[in-house]
């Protein structure tokens, strides 16, 4: 099977199921663990707004678990600093979920918390995330204003004390959040790529990409999501430390990805809000499918494109015209080959023209 699968759709719950049917999860996880599952709840905001993990996702993953027989299922995890897990919790929709399928939600603020020595730290976490059998990350793909991209590695913040977060603040955060990775494994993967925020944790910008993305190594995952939201592994501080720590492997041209529902991808909308809305306007998109269209908002997010409009979609094939992105524009005088790009790639290209 793939390292990597992916799974285009607009219905977030099937496209969660089909893509943990394409994966190795079946093989990994046995009926009578204990499986926790940890989401990105880090403030109250609905997932829409890019901040945090759709319950539809959450749902996939316990459907398809109890399909294996697993009954000891759990939902694990601590808001930030200020806010309330129980009210994130409501707000996410997380109750509904509970009370439907019989899942315990923990927050992890009243957990029991273990000091945990590795190298010359000594983690404050939470006793949950120590004794599962099982745990399966399921962080939203998003930028952050302080590390660039926070995904599978960085998520495990969130079952530590409130106290050892600010910690991890005056640490400068790469190197506890790489060696955090080692104090606590993770099992499994599924990746919320369906609107994550362009520029900050805590949402408001979000960009429409209908992605599940799974797999079971978080370095492997975090280094390719980087690419996607435009930056190279090295230019994410705790990507390569944690690859030294030997926690996984980097992502390069011998991964072996699955795409699910490649020709369904969702077209792509021009109409987002905040900064997202804002740099649409140096874009002319016609027909353009999410993965691309998104891929590109991040490049010009991200290098601070202020040139020509940029063509992307299905709209410009057999056209001619001056800068294009994707396959689908491989008639203009500038296009950057893909279908689709990387966003790290879509950054490259247009800094050259």
């Amino acid at each position: 099977m793939s390292d990597i699968v992916i799974n285009y759709s607009e219905n977030i719950l099937n496209a969660t199921l089909e893509a943990l049917k394409a994966s190795r999860l079946k093989s990994l996880v046995k009926p009578n663990m204990r499986v926790s599952l940890k989401p990105n709840m880090v403030l109250a905001k609905p997932p829409s707004e890019g901040a945090t993990t759709h319950a539809e996702v959450v749902e996939g993953v316990i459907i398809f678990l109890k399909e294996l027989g697993v009954r000891n299922i759990e939902i694990i995890e601590s808001a930030w600093i200020g806010d309330d897990t129980k009210r994130v919790y409501r707000v996410c929709g997380y109750d509904k979920l509970s009370e439907k399928y019989g899942i315990a939600l923990h927050d992890l603020k009243d957990d029991k918390i273990r000091k945990v020595k590795t190298a010359d730290y000594n983690f404050e976490i939470c006793e949950r995330a120590l004794e599962t059998d099982f745990l399966i990350n399921i962080p939203v793909l998003k930028a952050h204003c302080q590390t660039r991209l926070t995904c599978c590695l960085k998520n495990l913040k969130g079952c530590i004390s409130d106290r050892e977060k600010r910690n991890f603040h005056n640490m400068g955060l790469h190197r506890p959040i790489a060696y955090l990775n080692k104090a606590i494994k993770t099992h499994f993967c599924v990746i919320d790529a369906v609107c994550g925020d362009l520029s900050f944790e805590e949402g408001g910008n979000p960009v429409t990409r209908n992605m599940i993305i799974c797999g079971e190594d978080p370095v492997l995952l975090d280094s390719y999501c980087a690419a996607l939201i435009g930056y190279r592994a090295d230019e994410i501080g705790y990507i390569p430390i944690a690859a030294e720590l030997k926690i996984g492997r980097l992502y390069s041209g011998d991964t072996e990805i699955q795409t699910l529902n490649a020709d369904k991808k969702p077209l792509a909308s021009n109409t987002e809000r905040g900064i997202a809305g804002r740099l649409a306007g140096y874009t002319d998109e016609d027909g353009a499918c999410s993965a691309c269209y998104s891929a590109l908002i991040s490049a010009i997010n991200r290098i601070g494109y202020k040139g020509e409009k940029v063509s992307v979609g299905q709209g410009f094939r057999g056209k001619t015209g001056k800068i294009g992105c994707g396959n689908c524009a491989s008639g203009f005088t500038n296009y950057i080959k893909g279908c689709p790009p990387t966003a790290a790639e879509v950054a490259e290209f247009l800094r050259k023209v």
